[in-house]
């Protein structure tokens, strides 16, 4: 494993063989960092509902409170979910099918993992799915 300094610099590029050791430990990095950040803020959240559960005299900011809280839980449940994906995706790391399409079987491409490392279809394989899920929509 490299020096801290030398990960945190690292950027995967198209120049190199596709997933080797290295851009696997700068996604996994990538996708551990990412779910510290939302298990942190999911704890904050929490301690703000906690804090927030006195009882509000007034009707006007009692309907607030409880829009805010409503809102606050399904923001945390897209975040619960979001932490399945990324923890599909770091075991797809550990079992060396990160970073290919699962419907082609093809490299994703590094750009397109850096910007949303929990993906798993390519981008044209992607547009391919969100096409025909408006071809059912629409009809």
């Amino acid at each position: 494993m490299s020096s801290v300094a030398e990960v945190i610099e690292y950027r995967p590029s198209d120049d190199e063989p596709f997933m080797n050791p290295r851009q696997r430990d700068y996604f996994r990095g990538k996708l551990n960092t990412w779910k510290e950040d939302i298990l942190r803020e999911s704890r904050e959240t929490l301690e703000n509902l906690q804090e927030e559960s006195q009882n509000h005299p007034d009707m006007a900011d009692r309907a607030s409170s409880e829009s805010d809280r409503s809102l606050e839980l399904r923001t945390r449940d897209r975040q619960r979910k979001l932490i399945a994906k990324i923890d599909a995706a770091l075991k797809r790391i550990d079992d060396g099918t990160y970073g290919f399409c699962e419907e082609t079987g093809e490299p994703i491409g590094i750009a397109r993992l850096d910007a949303r490392p929990i993906a798993t279809l390519s981008l044209e394989a992607q547009e391919m799915h969100e096409r025909r899920e408006k071809v059912y929509r629409d009809e």
